[in-house]
Order: C-alpha cells, then structure tokens, then sequence
C-alpha cells in the first residue's frame, strides 16, 4: 500500500481508516517539526474505530526503522494487541514501543491515543529526584493529571503492564521515571495538547532550575488553572485547533505525509 490516500485507488480503504492515517501520519510529522524525534525509536499510536474494525482492537503504529520525517498514511502498520502485524507491512513492529501502548489501549476505555517521547527536557525532569514542581504556568495547567511510574528497564516485558495502569490510575499526563513523557487521550489532538502542555512544563522547569530556586505555586491557584484550562476539553475543541494550525505548517514545509 504505497498510493496516496486522497487518489481513487484508495478508494476501498475506509473511509474512517483513511482519515486516522492521515491525522497520525501528520502527527509524526509535527513531532519531527518540534524536534520530538528519537532516531527511530518512540511512538505514536491510535486505536482504529469500531466502524473499521467490527469491534476488534487494531491500531496504527509507524514502521520500525523509519525516521518520523518518512512516516507517510500508507506505511503506517495495522496491528494487533499482541503487536502482529495485519497488513503486510515492508517493516517490523518495535516490541519495546507497542508494549506499554498495547497495555493502556487495552485497558483504559478513553485511551484512543497513546504518545511517548524521549526529548530532553521530558527525561531531564523524569529524572530528578522530585519530578514536575508546581511552578510555572503550564504544571499549574496539569494538577491532579500527573501520575509517575517507576522505572524497570526496557518496555518489553508484559508483565509490567498491570503496574503501569496502577501507576497511571486514570491520569492522563505519566512520567516514566528515568526515561522520558507519556500521554493518552480519547482523540490525537487532545492527547497532543496533553503531552504539549507537560512538555512546555518540563522545558520551563529545567530553565528555571539552571538559574535557582523556583517560586511554588499554590493547590488553590493550580487547581483553579487546570479547571479554566479549556485546551483538555472536548467541548472547547480538546486540542484540536492547536493541532491543526501546526498541520497547516507541515503542509507547507512537506506534505508526503500524506502517500
């Protein structure tokens, strides 16, 4: 499957398959812009609509071996939750990536999207003894969405799913101590917003702890931010425009997303 995805010889995808690859495969992109990329590793996956699958747990997930700058709507592979790939992709399935991605899709109902980054500032902060600090604008976005797990090693043990989820215990923005950002959210875009916003967080932190003591920001005046903050919400868009606006800036610079 190498055609572009808006020409009639893809017209016997559906139509909602269609348009998830064409929003993930854009994703990979953004995070390429960003300077989110690590080598060939890390991950962005989305669970596929019933509508597609009859019910059946299948995701997208990018190629193993491909920078995100190569990942285009049609060689992203169709997977299962054992990692088995289901369209004859050309390239393999990292099990380090798709085991904690397999463990939240499958138990976390409203996990649709699951992202996970290794930038610098996110494993800066995963790190440090005391993790994310209340102390600037965007952690005062996130208060009571945080949740941390420790570290065991490379993802590729299932037996440390269950330890994950009661690790994450329904929050949506995770640490993974000693390695790097995690997010998941009921649509791509909000679990954008979600994993943006911690990122900005960890990059303020980490600026602000190389020049001295932070000012805290107290429960009250956090837990007020999080609750004014709208760019979680699905009634507001959850992300959405935000999204779209750095779409429209791919498209720009290089849409072979899009084959």
């Amino acid at each position: 499957m190498n055609t572009r995805l808006d020409t009639p010889d893809a017209t016997l995808m559906h139509p909602d398959e269609r348009a998830a690859r064409l929003q993930l495969a854009a994703c990979y992109r953004v995070f390429a812009m960003l300077g989110w990329t690590e080598m060939i590793y890390n991950h962005i996956t989305v669970r596929l609509p019933d509508s597609v699958t009859g019910g059946q747990k299948q995701f997208l997930i990018n190629p193993f071996g491909l920078h995100y700058t190569e990942v285009t709507a049609s060689n992203l592979l169709k997977i299962d939750l054992e990692g088995n790939v289901l369209d004859g992709g050309a390239f393999p399935v990292n099990p380090a990536g798709f085991t904690v991605h397999a463990a939240i899709h499958d138990n976390l109902p409203d996990a649709h999207c699951v992202m996970h980054t290794h930038t610098t500032a996110g494993v800066a902060v995963a790190c440090l003894q005391g993790g994310l600090q209340q102390t600037n604008f965007y952690t005062a976005q996130l208060h009571g969405m945080v949740a941390y797990h420790d570290f065991e090693g490379i993802t590729i043990h299932a037996d440390e799913g269950p330890r994950l989820l009661k690790s994450i215990d329904g929050k949506p923005a995770v640490i993974l101590r000693n390695h790097g950002l995690l997010a998941w959210g009921q649509t791509l875009p909000q679990t954008f917003a979600i994993l943006w916003t911690l990122q900005r967080a960890c990059e303020i932190q980490m600026a602000t702890f190389s020049m001295g003591q932070a000012i805290p920001i107290g429960e009250d005046v956090a837990q007020r931010c999080t609750r004014d903050a709208l760019q979680f919400n699905p009634n507001h868009g959850a992300g959405r425009d935000v999204f779209d606006a750095l779409v429209r800036q791919v498209d720009r610079i290089d849409d072979s997303y899009k084959n």
